[in-house]
């Protein structure tokens, strides 16, 4: 909520809390912090992971009546532990204190780290998977089952079950720039449609929801999951799946201490029949390499797809205030839609929330010139272009690799993309002086404040484009266990199963073959609840249920 642009805390007796009131009627939760000893557990399915993925997964399963245990690395929150303060959100809820970047530190990249993953500090913005990308995957991937009417029933699903809806209230004047600069250039824009419930529109959805508005994995089906007896895990690392043969025996996880960063001593050993992996595009295959799992084309890791997203700041006479109000309502895929999908790569327009945190690390410049920048903070508009990156032969993502066990992105910027970069801060700096902006500062730590969009056009059209000098960052991780028909193009089959482990499937975002070319959460709703579906049958011998809100 909020009053005269100032935002409104929701109090602790206003909003009921549906985490505290599960475990008061008995959810089964384990909390890795707090363990004494080593445990044992056993279970039909272990599925690691509580995001997008996980979260279907789960409660599809435990609907389907298997035995279910969800293992996830950060800790249970819920709506009384968000204060929409920064400071507290980052280091809890992210991965790596949401300064997670690819090797050589030129691409920052935004994941979740809590129970709910990144569903639980998104911005909510849902989008079907463009029927573009679906129809290259059919083609140049073999998943031939994977069309728009194919999908469509797995979409209405899960959006029937999340709320994912229209947005009724206006946009706020951080979107609305995006609206009216690009009306006036002739450019068609859009309305997001959102995953939320009795909204209050306060704006801090990327530092967890304190109303339980957003419809995240936190109070949707990891709740009906548990309330169907599934049991979950916090704070544990799923270090390696003990294989024997061309099966997984077991998980092995370490338990983490209160900070849920250091190991404690202890050591979790899951036992199932099935295993799902679902820790997202970075973490999951990692994991499967830590394994060894059986790898034989080299395909595991590779082709990781991030949606590098440039950024462009506008400053206007009038108070935009971006921080308050929904965080995305307005989109533009005209820069999609107006060359061929594997031709010049195109990019998605969208507006990213203003929080004095992020934003102050993520634009450039130093000392006094930063400092008047951040001075103007009420008065500045964001822009951000997704560029829609593997339809190309010269955009092929970038590769997980381990270093000391951890994974890290190695994802090399080329001159593809730079290309793509350019006319995107050109788009972006033209749209936002057609909104009115007075002065235009794109995210370059060459570039200058420009007050006219004459200018900006010859600048940014001649600024160098290299890693560190342009600011890039990414909040959609895709990619690395690729899905494909034929297993030299993927390591997954299009049921999901992985192809080498029997007993051993992936189902979140790393499926991708390419990006999705859009905020991919819905793609991952969409196709992890037909992928669990047919777990649960190929394990119960039953049709699956069909989840509802």
């Amino acid at each position: 909520m909020t009053i005269n642009s100032i935002p409104v805390t929701p109090t602790k007796t206003t909003i009921p809390d549906p985490i505290q009131a599960g475990i008061a009627r008995g959810w089964k939760i384990i909390d890795g912090a707090a363990l004494l000893g080593d445990q044992v557990i056993d279970a039909d399915v272990v599925v690691v992971g509580s995001g997008a993925g996980g979260g279907v997964t789960a409660e599809i399963l435990a609907l389907a009546g298997l035995k279910v245990v969800i293992v996830e690395e950060g800790a249970l929150k819920s709506s009384r532990d968000f204060k929409m303060r920064e400071s507290e959100a980052y280091p809890a809820l992210y991965q790596e204190s949401a300064a997670r970047k690819t090797a050589d530190k030129a691409i920052n990249i935004l994941q979740g780290r809590t129970v709910g993953g990144s569903t639980t500090v998104n911005w909510t913005s849902s989008f079907r998977t463009p029927p573009t990308t679906l129809a290259y995957w059919q083609r140049h991937f073999g998943l031939a089952d994977y069309s728009v009417d194919a999908m469509a029933p797995w979409f209405e699903m899960m959006e029937a079950r999340l709320n994912v809806s229209d947005w009724q209230a206006a946009p706020n004047q951080n979107n609305d720039a995006l609206r009216r600069g690009a009306a006036k250039l002739g450019i068609p824009t859009g309305l997001i449609r959102r995953n939320v419930r009795g909204c209050w529109n306060l704006g801090y959805c990327g530092m967890g929801c304190p109303t339980n508005a957003k419809q995240s994995m936190l109070v949707t089906t990891i709740p009906s999951a548990l309330d169907h007896g599934a049991t979950l895990v916090t704070r544990a690392r799923a270090e390696r799946l003990e294989l024997k043969g061309d099966r997984a025996d077991e998980l092995l996880c370490v338990a983490l201490d209160a900070s849920g960063l250091a190991p404690n001593g202890r050591l979790l050993r899951l036992r199932a029949k099935h295993f799902v992996v679902a820790g997202g595009a970075i973490n999951s295959p990692a994991l499967l390499m830590r394994s060894s799992a059986p790898d034989p084309h080299g395909l595991l890791g590779k082709r990781t797809f991030l949606h590098p997203t440039l950024i462009s700041a506008g400053m206007f006479d009038e108070r935009v205030d971006g921080y308050a109000g929904a965080p995305q309502t307005v989109y533009s895929d005209h820069f999609l839609h107006t060359q061929a999908i594997d031709g010049p790569i195109g990019y998605k327009l969208e507006v990213p929330p203003m929080h004095p945190l992020l934003l102050g690390t993520t634009m450039t410049g130093f000392g006094r010139q930063h400092a008047a920048m951040m001075q103007q903070f009420p008065h500045m508009q964001g822009m951000l272009a997704l560029l829609r990156d593997g339809f190309h032969d010269a955009s092929r993502g970038g590769e997980v690799v381990l270093q000391g066990g951890a994974p890290v992105l190695d994802y090399p910027i080329s001159d593809f993309l730079w290309d793509g970069t350019r006319r995107a801060l050109l788009t972006m700096a033209e749209i936002q002086f057609a909104a009115g902006a007075a002065v235009v500062q794109p995210a370059h730590e060459m570039a200058q404040p420009y007050r006219s969009w004459s200018e900006a056009k010859l600048a940014i059209a001649n600024l160098a484009y290299r890693p560190q000098v342009a600011k890039v960052a990414s909040a959609h991780v895709m990619g690395g266990c690729g899905m494909a028909g034929d297993d030299r193009l993927g390591v997954t089959a299009p049921d999901g199963r992985y192809r080498y482990l029997a007993n051993v499937s992936v189902h979140d975002g790393s499926l991708f073959p390419t990006s999705i070319g859009a905020n991919p959460q819905l793609s991952i709703y969409g196709i992890t609840a037909r992928l669990a579906s047919g777990l649960a049958r190929s394990l119960t011998g039953k049709p699956a249920p069909r989840v509802t809100a």
